[in-house]
């Protein structure tokens, strides 16, 4: 558990369209999809700042925000004003011009005003919309040893693997000396040909440093961003290192993924249903926190096997608050707070969001079934992806998306 980080102050950007989620950011911004069952994306970031000490956060917000706002007061209002404790959402202020944010470096720059307002020492930059788990008091304690301007957390990958991210060049001393974003040849580490260090979209600044570099970027026509932009420019000028990654996940490989697709969201759900889940929900050491609804204990009725086979059961499932399995089945599957599946459906390796109603014969396979629809007695998905393309959208590997709230005959 990381200890109290007050010369630190954090911003989280959360604000990007998620295109790539689309039909899932339909309706709400990417890091307000829901993950796990009973969390949201954001949660993962917020939860991991909490637990590193950090109480200070800004969550830089844009794109349909509605119901990220709306999570955020409901579940993250837990810390005290009276201690100058807080977790705030900023929409764009167009303090310094009429846009909205332009990219990653010009949210900072935009609200530079709040950070002046702080005078923290140290500026840290996160990511909304990334699952693992990291204490960034380590991070912090290793940017001071290092003397460092700046400092970004990494994570190895294989080489053949790297070129979907931004990778480092550092030299034996982790000391960072070039970037290139998506490479078709990455640079690898030193002694370790096979290795690349991509960049974990983690930044920890000293904020004397990177105002300045942030002001000269607001002037240019780039693309404002810390990645292609304000990285390569201090890694020229300033003391910029590489954080190797030290996941707090306590399993054999460390875990962080960017759920920016929909199969990288699907995915990302299933191995929370793995016996041994890749990524771990249930350490009380590193407490995940959300809004929770006031929702009646889940409920599973017809419990003797009848001819036909109405059997209200689970397997290697996550079933949240308020669902009913009535008589149906649910296999390798994510169910959100108040999903009822009636008898005889079978629902199998798919995301049910919340408030979902799987009607009677239903047969759900490898799909994601967004909030607040109901599934007529009979619908089939998931067994035909030539025939869901006609009605949903479908991915190429074949995962099929209902959209929120959509009408089915």
């Amino acid at each position: 558990m990381g200890f109290r980080m007050k010369d630190v102050f954090t911003m989280i950007l959360a604000g990007g369209r998620g295109e790539r989620l689309f039909p899932l950011t339909a309706h709400r911004a990417k890091p307000a999809v829901p993950f796990g069952g009973k969390y949201r994306i954001i949660d993962i970031t917020l939860s991991n700042a909490l637990n590193s000490g950090i109480r200070k956060i800004a969550v830089l917000v844009q794109y349909k925000s509605l119901s990220l706002d709306r999570h955020i007061r409901q579940g993250w209002t837990i810390l005290s004003t009276f201690l100058d404790e807080y977790i705030i959402t900023i929409p764009p202020q167009q303090r310094v011009s009429q846009d909205w944010y332009r990219g990653t470096a010009d949210a900072i720059y935009q609200n530079l005003y709040v950070v002046e307002h702080e005078t923290p020492q140290h500026l840290l930059i996160l990511s909304g919309d990334h699952i693992y788990k990291m204490d960034y008091s380590d991070m912090y304690r290793y940017h001071k040893e290092k003397n460092a301007d700046a400092t970004i957390a990494v994570i190895e990958f294989d080489k053949k693997h790297a070129s979907s991210f931004g990778v480092l060049e550092v030299d034996r001393d982790f000391r960072i000396i070039g970037f290139e974003e998506k490479p078709k040849h990455p640079k690898t580490i030193p002694d370790e040909p096979s290795l690349s260090l991509c960049s974990m979209g983690v930044y920890l600044f000293n904020t004397d440093t990177i105002v300045p570099y942030l002001e000269a970027d607001s002037k240019e026509a780039t693309a404002h961003d810390f990645g292609k932009n304000i990285i390569p420019g201090m890694i020229r000028n300033s003391r910029v290192y590489a954080y190797n990654f030290k996941d707090l996940n306590k399993k054999e490989a460390k875990y962080w993924r960017d759920i920016g697709t929909i199969d990288a969201y699907w995915e990302a759900n299933m191995d929370l249903v793995a016996v041994t889940p890749v990524f771990n929900l249930y350490d009380k050491e590193w407490v995940i926190r959300t809004y929770q609804g006031q929702n009646p204990p889940a409920k599973f009725v017809f419990a003797q096997e009848e001819e036909g086979g109405r059997l209200g059961v689970a397997l290697d499932s996550i079933v949240c608050g308020g669902c009913i399995i009535s008589g149906g089945r649910v296999q390798s599957s994510v169910l959100s707070p108040n999903v009822r599946v009636n008898s005889y459906a079978d629902v199998r390796d798919s995301v049910i969001l919340e408030n979902v109603d799987i009607g009677r014969y239903c047969k759900i396979n490898r799909a994601i079934i967004d909030k607040d629809v109901n599934l007529p007695p009979h619908t089939v998905i998931g067994y035909d992806i030539e025939e869901d393309r006609k009605r949903f959208f479908a991915t190429e590997s074949g995962i099929v998306v209902v959209s929120k709230e959509m009408k089915l005959d």
